[in-house]
């Protein structure tokens, strides 16, 4: 996790707690964010992206209700392990290619 700030650049037509998901799953796609370590609460990840807290709840809340990242009560919100199910898919995928 880099102590960078800059504001994302959204598009017109884009919901800005989306343009955060898909920007934290980017950032786990490329290695930035890995399964296990802690990402931004919603406070820093508000100021980070020049968003309201509000607007970064959400996201991380998206996050989590889709199994991307899950929370730990008094230690923070965490990058998920892949389950055996997709490690066995992307295996299954690679093997394919």
């Amino acid at each position: 996790m880099g102590s960078y700030c800059y504001t994302m650049d959204f598009k017109p037509d884009e919901l800005r707690w989306q343009a955060i998901v898909n920007e934290i799953k980017r950032r786990i796609e490329a290695g930035e964010y890995r399964p296990g370590m802690p990402v931004p609460g919603e406070p820093r990840l508000a100021v980070e992206l020049g968003v309201s807290k509000g607007t970064a709840r959400r996201a991380l809340n998206a996050l989590i209700a889709d199994g991307t990242l899950y929370t730990v009560l008094g230690k923070g919100t965490f990058v998920s392990h892949p389950s055996d199910d997709d490690f066995n898919e992307a295996s299954t995928r690679h093997d394919q290619d």
